[in-house]
């Protein structure tokens, strides 16, 4: 690779709200997103919420002159709704099923039925190796009682430590994909504080786009304007977030956002706003030695959300336990009834009531088992998290008492720098 080696990439970034008889004008937006991705002839295209593979294929022939590689993710029930589009052959591609996603008896929310996941290729540019995740955390639904907050702090833990594994070889990671977390909510501090990921918001020059870069706005017609009362701009959930590693420099030129409307016909391309991001990728002179995040204020900061992190998956745990010994209860209740109303069939005094209350009593014994099992598993889940956690804040601990200078992604394992450029 040339000392002077400079790479120039163009992202775009959507959660298209593709969901089959439910989203309206589905088919007509699909099709405009493909016309707009020819149009511009993007680096990279990552897509969200393309539940239907159909649309997919669909999308695959629309696009296959200008973006010849592509995949889709597939998982869970309806799948994961994750797929990319590439000018450059993908040399790899995994996925990662988070572990907690939601309750299958919220049949409603229905995020438990997606399988909700992070995609990654990996892309071999001009000797450069890049690592493109792409992924879609749990929805929000109510953010004054958000019943999902653990699970998604736990898919934020689970992102990063997938990151941390992954990208061990990679010149450059790019993470992009409907969070659903605010800025400052803990999970988007997490994911951050960990990796070292930037947020190309905050770093680049050139921004022009929706009021404080909200990615969900009142001007969008899709969007239930009651949801958004609270937030006058809109809301920010979807991101483009990035690090290059020591030797590197990465820096976002242009950030731009779909402000309600298509750019080119007037209409929304989805209820969420596009992001297309300019990064710019090059060697980082021999002189200059990258300061990321390593000072006492940054280490405390870390430590700060990690504790934070660990105290929900810890009432998440402890909420779990309930639920299953409730269950467990409910499981014995269940059986004792059962074994009555066998007793009184047998005897023959009441036996059409016990053979009428017979089939209930099963499947509520059955729900309740179902229940049990869920739990455990969340339960466990949530712990195993917790101690990964732990483990981490432990040795944060240990380095801030030490006064050592460890980066934050260094508490993972990682022997790398952070080549981000300073704005």
């Amino acid at each position: 690779m040339k000392p002077n080696f400079s790479l120039r990439l163009r992202i775009f970034n959507l959660n298209c709200w593709g969901i089959p008889y439910l989203s309206k004008h589905r088919g007509d937006r699909m099709k405009r997103l493909g016309d707009l991705l020819n149009m511009e002839s993007f680096d990279l295209a990552l897509l969200e919420e393309v539940w239907s593979e159909q649309d997919f294929q669909r999308l695959r022939q629309k696009l296959l002159p200008a973006y010849p590689a592509a995949h889709y993710f597939r998982s869970g029930v309806i799948g994961s709704g994750l797929c990319v589009f590439s000018k450059h052959p993908i040399q790899e591609f995994t996925q990662h099923v988070y572990t907690l996603n939601g309750y299958p008896y919220m049949i409603h929310h229905g995020d438990w039925f997606c399988g909700k996941a992070v995609g990654l290729l990996v892309l071999h540019l001009s000797g450069l190796v890049l690592n493109a995740y792409v992924t879609h955390l749990h929805a929000e639904y109510n953010r004054q009682k958000d019943v999902y907050l653990t699970h998604r702090v736990a898919q934020a833990w689970e992102l990063a430590q997938f990151i941390h594994h992954t990208s061990k070889k990679a010149d450059v990671v790019l993470l992009c994909g409907d969070l659903n977390l605010h800025p400052k909510d803990l999970g988007c501090r997490l994911l951050k504080e960990c990796t070292g990921l930037h947020d190309a918001y905050h770093e680049t020059r050139d921004f022009k786009g929706s009021e404080e870069g909200c990615t969900m706005v009142p001007e969008n017609c899709y969007v239930s304007q009651r949801e958004l009362e609270p937030f006058p701009f809109g809301i920010r959930i979807d991101y483009v977030l990035y690090k290059a590693v020591s030797g590197f420099y990465i820096s976002c030129k242009t950030l731009r956002t779909t402000t309600g409307h298509d750019p080119h016909s007037g209409t929304p391309l989805s209820d969420h706003e596009a992001l297309m991001a300019t990064l710019c990728v090059r060697h980082s002179p021999p002189q200059h030695t990258p300061d990321p995040t390593q000072g006492p204020a940054e280490r405390s900061r870390l430590i700060s959300v990690l504790k934070e992190a660990w105290t929900e998956l810890d009432l998440g745990v402890a909420q779990a336990r309930w639920w299953a010994t409730f269950a467990g209860y409910v499981i014995g209740l269940g059986l004792l009834l059962l074994a009555l109303l066998c007793a009184l069939a047998a005897g023959g005094g009441v036996r059409e009531v016990a053979i009428l209350l017979w089939t209930p009593s099963v499947g509520v014994l059955l729900g309740a088992g179902a229940v049990y099992l869920f739990h455990m598993q969340e339960a466990k889940g949530l712990s195993r998290a917790r101690a990964e956690l732990q483990h981490v804040l432990g040795r944060a601990r240990e380095a801030q008492d030490l006064g050592l200078e460890s980066q934050p992604a260094l508490l993972l394992g990682q022997q790398e720098g952070d080549g981000a450029e300073e704005q």
